[in-house]
């Protein structure tokens, strides 16, 4: 498969999409917020997080013992489709509400979000 067919693949997922529009409003999203704000998995999260991956729309990095992800600005070969994605997805109304929801869980402390996830063996008090 082609990259352009890759990346098309990659966009045509409303979860991944929400993904995307979430990591433009903030520069740094810890694994455990997006499954948060998705309300599936972690196991599909990653999944979803790994295709963007792959195709180099996002990257990740650690900080402590958090895993976050950011979008990937150094890749310009995917500019033009970004910017005109981004447009359109600021308009539609998922993206809207996940943008309040999303205020939300990022002003919340990551540990009691992941508590919540996985239980307290995960983040003990």
């Amino acid at each position: 498969m082609g990259k352009i067919e890759k990346l098309f693949k990659a966009l045509s997922d409303r979860n991944r999409l929400r993904i995307l529009a979430a990591l433009k409003e903030y520069n740094g999203i810890c694994a455990c917020q997006i499954v948060e704000l998705l309300k599936v998995t972690g196991a599909t999260t990653s999944k979803h997080l790994s295709i963007l991956l792959n195709i180099g729309l996002i990257e990740n990095y650690k900080e402590g013992r958090w895993v976050h992800y950011r979008l990937d600005y150094s890749r310009t070969d995917y500019d033009q489709v970004m910017k005109w994605l981004e447009g359109q997805l600021d308009q539609t109304d998922i993206i809207k509400a996940d943008k309040r929801t999303l205020k939300e869980i990022m002003a919340a402390d990551r540990e009691e979000i992941c508590r919540k996830q996985r239980g307290d063996e995960c983040c003990p008090n």
